[in-house]
């Protein structure tokens, strides 16, 4: 059997007996630990989903003890100022052996949930049988008569569109129209 659990953002798959390195948690070595945020159980072809925990689900672990994490350099620097800071850091972490894994409620949760979709499927064929027994076979056998519904209009015959004679230069220039003309702005002398 294992699990997926959640812990400082990140998400760790665990099976019992498994040794993690996470982040910092609240407790002194040898104290007690449980999982609350359980994303996945999986036993063998069984698997539970949860949306987003199993609900009921848990994980229990034992804390071992903290230690650090790798050292990491910063290191800031800006050429020709001769600007140059060198720190680092280590992160805090919590290394726990995980106990036993909880899914009790996740199975009685996923049992019930099929036995009610078992009990849904049943009842369907039976309540649609029912709802065509029910109806008048007069109104089936009947055409759909609707008075809302008006009869369309035929569709419109494009009309052919009269040709427009070329404009030549022989014709006068009074046909044409007139191009506007706009007063330009008078320059300072």
């Amino acid at each position: 059997m294992y699990a997926v659990v959640s812990s400082g953002g990140k998400q760790y798959r665990v099976e019992a007996g498994t040794l993690l390195t996470l982040e910092r948690l609240e407790g002194e070595p040898g104290a007690s630990f449980t999982f609350d945020r359980v994303l996945l159980i999986g036993d063998g072809d069984e698997v539970t989903i949860g949306t987003p925990v199993v609900p009921g689900a848990s994980v229990s672990a034992t804390v071992l003890g903290e230690e650090l994490g790798p050292k990491l350099v910063i290191f800031k620097f800006k050429q020709k100022v001769k600007y140059r800071r060198r720190t680092g850091h280590r992160q805090h972490l919590t290394r726990v052996r995980i106990d036993a894994i909880h899914p009790t409620a996740a199975r009685k949760a996923a049992a019930t949930a099929e036995a009610e979709k078992a009990a849904k499927a049943a009842e369907k064929p039976v309540a649609k049988a029912t709802k065509a027994a029910e109806k008048p076979v007069a109104k089936a056998t009947k055409p759909a008569e609707n008075p809302v519904v008006k009869a369309k209009a035929a569709p419109r015959a494009a009309k052919p569109r009269a040709a427009k004679p070329a404009a030549s230069a022989t014709q006068p220039a009074a046909d044409k129209p007139k191009a506007r003309r706009t007063a330009k702005p008078k320059a300072k002398e």
